[in-house]
């Protein structure tokens, strides 16, 4: 991830206190002729803190990010979080999938002040406007269908997937005029999950964790990035969270079209209909009541229209959908 739409310069002491561990580990992993010059905060992540660090030395400049887990729910499992990723990353460097490549890690914090990634710096920006989003969903289905593709070993396969809601913790909003139709969206989930045809499944890939480069025809994904949560499971399982971001952030009819794009390029989803309705609902009802883990960065990249009240409202209406179309 590069400047793009949403970073802000810092010192070389960004946060004045916490620091000063992680860039001794930094240095200490460079050249012995280069140093950190320059550290730049990237805006619109969620779970942790993402900084590019600008590199200057003996052969040039360059640039590399470094991810750090200071919340402390987070530190708490950064053990399996970043030690997941290190694999997932060395696993993707012999792939087509455009991930970063792993360069050090202190998952248990020995080092550094928090738990830390360094990787390197992939090219482009995330792009979150309506403008050409319909070009870029074609490429974001093209893109998961490659991740799905990836093959894995006994040794190199991720975790099995693990829900991110269940009936009793869905939260409807505490205004909603349709309570009916949240307790119908909370009954379908109540059934043990569906059957399903295992693939290899990057399970947070939406328009925040993918960069972009260029316009026009030669708009193209440079990167996808934040493989913490990589696991294994149904294919539905990715389609049904990038088309929950997608109805969120650009409208229904654009959530309801990304399983078409990808059945169009050659993706398989669940048969029938009410498996497939299952998978959808199962992830639509994690962003309950408004989204707002997603929406603050969102609005931190320049959507500032998308307020708790707009994404509870497209939430609710993207579930009718749902229903109108699957059930």
């Amino acid at each position: 991830m590069d400047l793009g739409e949403g970073a802000e310069q810092a010192s070389g002491d960004p946060d004045g206190a916490g620091w000063g561990a992680t860039l001794a580990w930094v240095e200490k992993e460079l050249l012995k002729t280069e140093h950190v010059e320059a550290v730049t905060r990237l805006r619109g992540g969620w779970t942790s803190e993402m900084r590019r660090l600008d590199i200057s030395g003996a052969g040039g400049r360059r640039s590399v990010v470094l991810r750090s887990f200071v919340k402390p729910f987070f530190v708490q499992h950064a053990e399996g979080l970043l030690t997941r990723e290190a694999r997932i990353l060395r696993l993707l460097g012999d792939t087509d999938v455009p991930a970063a490549t792993l360069l050090h890690v202190d998952a248990t914090a020995t080092y550094c002040d928090y738990p830390s990634l360094l990787m390197s710096l992939l090219p482009g920006s995330v792009r979150l406007t309506d403008q050409e989003a319909d070009r870029r969903a074609d490429l974001l289905a093209r893109q998961l269908l490659r991740i799905h593709r990836v093959r894995v070993t006994a040794e190199t396969q991720p975790r099995t997937y693990q829900a991110w809601t269940a009936p009793e913790r869905v939260s409807p909003p505490g205004a909603t005029e349709r309570p009916e139709l949240w307790q119908r969206a909370v009954n379908v989930i109540r059934r043990e999950p569906p059957d399903y045809p295992p693939c290899f499944l990057h399970r947070d890939f939406h328009p925040g964790n993918v960069l972009f480069e260029g316009s026009g025809h030669d708009l193209r994904i440079s990167g996808v990035v934040d493989w913490v949560e990589t696991s294994w499971g149904p294919a539905d399982l990715d389609v049904a969270h990038c088309s929950t971001a997608l109805a969120l952030l650009h409208g229904i009819p654009a959530g309801l079209a990304l399983a078409d794009r990808y059945v169009a390029v050659g993706g398989t989803l669940a048969d029938d209909r009410a498996s497939h309705l299952y998978w959808r609902l199962l992830d639509a009802l994690a962003f309950a009541p408004d989204a707002e883990k997603v929406a603050g960065p969102w609005r931190e990249l320049g959507r500032a229209d998308l307020t708790p009240t707009v994404l509870t409202h497209r939430l609710e209406d993207y579930l009718q959908a749902l229903f109108d179309r699957y059930a």
